[in-house]
């Protein structure tokens, strides 16, 4: 295969009847499913779509969303997920950093879709829940050879400046999918629970292309409910869960505040990825289901996980596992030199599911790319004695405090550990002599309070003194994107206000 469409193609003939998608409203099995993305390759085709053009889709999960991924494949346009829960500036961006031929709109499933497509003066397409609008028609198809077997532009959530769209090639999610489908042993009776969007790396890979390529089937969902999510454990056959840090945090909270018993009785394969795991909220999560909690090391820039852990030889602590077929890495120094082994550096990455550039961004690309094909990631990590990965944090969110690097993750831990916390985040804040000052925000469990002095005297029991928190501040709730990912730069911003 060498286009993701043909996933679909592959398996609505195989297993014509076979229900893929279970969604509130009812079931799509894989024929519908391909009659779905066969109708919205004609509106794409009727709207003047062509190969290389893109198509932004402002969308939740349902049914109509995959069938315009599988569409765009099909009619060689590279599709640009934008999730309809963003803010109108922050769309309006995007279709204008991807020059995009055409917009569609998931208006069926969303109401948020429904009202960026009502200011878009969108019109109805042929395929049901769906409306379109063109926004320009000089949008510039691509000549580079090179980038023809891009899938998709994925992009990154901006956190300074203009949002770098990550050329996703059809040959990593292929690769992925297989990869993903067969560590997780994925097959025809297996059924994820779906509310990771799919306009972003996470739902597309973990969860959709392995799916398919495996035979499963998803729960589909628009949003995350911890309420449905147990729901869904207890009474539709889930047995794979998947999801960041923060999706089992705010599912324990709930569990607890609600004082409900959890059943989960097909379960058989837990997941996190998208974020450094804190070792207190893995404990937490595998006493809750009685099994591994699984996990792995992605990004955007890659397309899927390139290491993770594997379901034959569990693991106690946090590492993310080894690498995937495929998949390689280096842990560099800071003077560009291979760290010496146990020693955090910047993690370096290449292999098939690497992207194939940003979007009209060369010299954003060149920022990251290395010489012999290494993409320079930003993240930080060591490996451990056994050649697992261990991921500590973001190069950019490193505190330097008294001439010493500080690693928030450590500190996290730290706190995460401590009685009534449900969620910890360390940011870093310059002062006027060019140190910065370490800022905690804590999020507590429901009806918690923060001893902080007692916290502190932990800090100082399990942290150097360069280490420990200026200030600690109580946060309701933790910022996070529509993915789960935590939003960092919105604690910075907090963190310097006087």
């Amino acid at each position: 295969m060498r286009r993701i469409h043909e996933l679909l193609e592959a398996r609505a003939a195989r297993t014509p009847d076979a229900v893929f998608l279970f969604e509130h409203g009812g079931t799509t099995t894989y024929a519908a499913l391909q009659a779905m993305a066969d109708v919205a390759a004609q509106d794409l085709l009727a709207a003047g779509v062509r190969p290389t053009d893109r198509v932004v889709l402002v969308a939740e999960n349902c049914a109509a969303h995959i069938a315009l991924l599988m569409a765009c494949s099909r009619v060689g346009a590279w599709s640009c997920g934008v999730n309809a829960r963003m803010s109108p500036g922050e769309v309006a961006a995007i279709v204008e950093r991807a020059d995009a031929r055409l917009c569609c709109f998931t208006t069926g499933a969303s109401e948020s879709a429904a009202q960026h497509a009502q200011r878009a003066g969108a019109v109805p397409a042929t395929l049901p829940g769906v409306m379109h609008s063109a926004v320009r028609a000089d949008a510039r198809t691509e000549p580079d050879a090179a980038l023809a077997d891009t899938a998709a532009i994925i992009f990154t959530s901006g956190t300074s400046g203009t949002p770098k769209g990550v050329m996703v090639s059809h040959r990593g999610l292929l690769h992925f999918g297989r990869v993903s489908a067969g560590v997780r042993a994925l097959g025809e009776h297996d059924r994820a629970y779906a509310f990771l969007p799919m306009t972003h790396i996470f739902g597309i890979g973990t969860v959709l292309m392995a799916a398919l390529t495996g035979g499963a089937s998803l729960v589909l969902r628009g949003t995350f409910s911890p309420a449905d999510m147990l729901q869904a454990l207890a009474s539709e056959q889930v047995s794979n869960l998947l999801g960041p840090p923060t999706m089992y945090a705010r599912l324990l909270a709930h569990i607890d505040a609600a004082h409900v018993v959890p059943r989960f009785p097909q379960l058989r394969y837990v997941y996190t990825g998208s974020a450094p795991l804190d070792p207190a909220l893995k404990q937490r999560v595998e006493r809750l289901f009685g099994q591994p909690l699984h996990y792995g090391y992605g990004l955007s820039e890659y397309a899927g996980s390139v290491f993770l852990t594997r379901t034959e030889s569990p693991r106690t602590d946090t590492a993310a596992g080894h690498a995937v077929e495929g998949g390689e890495a280096r842990i560099v120094a800071a003077d560009g030199t291979d760290a010496a082994p146990g020693d955090t550096g910047e993690i370096w990455l290449r292999g098939p599911g690497l992207m194939l550039g940003y979007f009209r961004d060369a010299a954003a690309t060149a920022q990251v790319m290395r010489p012999g094909g290494w993409y320079a990631s930003g993240d930080l990590g060591r490996f451990g004695e056994d050649g697992a990965l261990f991921v500590v944090g973001r190069l950019k969110e490193m505190i330097i405090r008294s001439g010493f690097n500080v690693y928030p993750a450590e500190i996290e831990a730290v706190i995460g550990r401590f009685a009534g916390v449900h969620l910890s985040a360390v940011v870093g804040v310059p002062e006027a002599d060019g140190n910065e000052q370490i800022v905690a925000f804590v999020e507590m469990k429901p009806g918690a309070v923060l001893d902080e002095a007692a916290l502190r005297a932990q800090l100082v029991e399990h942290l150097s003194p360069y280490k420990r928190p200026a200030r600690i501040e109580v946060i309701d709730a933790m910022p996070t994107t529509a993915n789960g990912k935590l939003l960092k730069r919105e604690l910075q911003a907090r963190a310097r206000q006087p």
